[in-house]
């Protein structure tokens, strides 16, 4: 049974965000839409009756100031998606440490941050949701890909923290594992091999089923694949 009435999506885009602004939406919660270029997501915030809202999830001062807004708006979110992330590859010898240093700002600290805002709103009432979208390199670190190892690796690390403290408390934490590629506009799945890519609505419909757990068994984390995806 769905108990929860509002969902805030940060680092809102036009993939999963979509799929899950949908599903939100169908389940009969409201979803505000957070990122740092909130006009493109005009046409599906639209669509699902969504409101956007500026953020950029790496300055404690704009997430601060994205829970001030909800607040003062009476919507403060019992369910939270944090889907950020930033990616540079290349030699370790050749990384750009000020590039590295933003990839862990956005792909984890901001995920700290956005959790302890919602915490402290989702306390209050021993009820909420944070969930936490990784990525095979949460699990596994790639040659010429640390920053973004590092950033996930460090996100999964605070979920299972959080989970811990959190979950006795009422606040269900969960972190997906979303090990393949995702189907978009953009990377479209090959003519000849089918479902070899993650259908963005089929992850979305995983995050809502999760949601819809009972307490006395709840899942921490989740690992979602194509058929054909190599363990």
């Amino acid at each position: 049974m769905m108990n929860y009435k509002s969902a805030l999506i940060v680092g809102a885009g036009s993939g999963l965000s979509a799929s899950l602004a949908r599903a939100f939406a169908k389940a009969g919660m409201t979803v505000a839409l957070a990122a740092r270029s909130p006009e493109k997501l005009a046409e599906f915030a639209a669509a699902t009756g969504a409101k956007t809202y500026n953020c950029d999830v790496a300055k404690r001062v704009e997430v601060d100031a994205l829970f001030a807004d909800l607040d003062a708006e009476n919507n403060a979110p019992d369910v939270v998606v944090y889907n950020p992330s930033y990616r540079v590859r290349g030699p370790l010898i050749e990384l750009d440490p000020a590039e590295v240093e933003k990839a862990l700002r956005i792909s984890a600290f901001g995920g700290f941050l956005v959790a302890q805002a919602a915490a402290r709103r989702m306390l209050a009432h021993a009820h909420g949701a944070l969930l936490f979208t990784g990525a095979s390199a949460s699990v596994k670190g790639y040659a010429q890909s640390a920053a973004f190892a590092m950033g996930k690796f460090a996100l999964r690390g605070l979920a299972q923290s959080l989970a811990r403290e959190l979950s006795p408390q009422g606040i269900h934490v969960a972190h997906f594992v979303i090990d393949g590629g995702i189907r978009s506009a953009r990377r479209p799945e090959p003519a000849d091999n089918p479902d070899s890519l993650l259908d963005p609505d089929a992850i979305a419909q995983t995050y809502l089923q999760v949601l819809q757990q009972p307490r006395s068994a709840w899942s921490h984390e989740v690992e979602l694949r194509p058929w054909v995806e190599k363990f």
